[in-house]
């Protein structure tokens, strides 16, 4: 059986860097922190300007995990009760959702939710009413 480790701690910090990244992204720039959609923008900025902050953004997202070994002198142990093949299967389908949700978890949940943008809080709630189908189907059902 796979448990959930439960970390309050570390999870109640993780969000409130997300949520501070967020709104310092929206007070600076005027723009929405979605991942998928900072990510997409790179391929296809509107300006060197446009493509500057995005390529920021993502070079902190990658040097934070170097940070905290930096900090700690190690990395947490991380292990992916999942297959190649079904991580492959789960990534093309995030990234459909992602492209028919016109967006991720980050910029409708964090931001759009924050917002009170309608789209967002329907997107949501749609997120979360599928993780929870997920892992019900896979933890009782399958019995992964």
């Amino acid at each position: 059986m796979f448990e959930t480790a439960f970390t309050p701690w570390a999870s109640l910090g993780g969000g409130a860097l997300i949520g501070l990244a967020a709104v310092l992204l929206m007070l600076v720039l005027g723009r929405v922190m979605g991942a998928t959609g900072i990510l997409a923008g790179v391929f296809a900025p509107a300006s060197v300007y446009d493509l500057s902050w995005r390529v920021a953004i993502l070079l902190g997202m990658f040097t934070g995990p170097t940070v905290y070994w930096l900090v700690t002198g190690g990395m947490p142990e991380i292990t992916v009760p999942a297959s190649m093949p079904m991580l492959i299967v789960g990534g093309v389908i995030v990234g459909a959702g992602v492209t028919y949700g016109s967006g991720c978890t980050s910029g409708h949940g964090v931001c759009g939710m924050a917002r009170l943008s309608p789209r967002s809080i329907a997107a949501t709630l749609t997120f979360m009413a599928t993780t929870a189908a997920t892992v019900f189907v896979v933890r009782h059902v399958i019995g992964g």
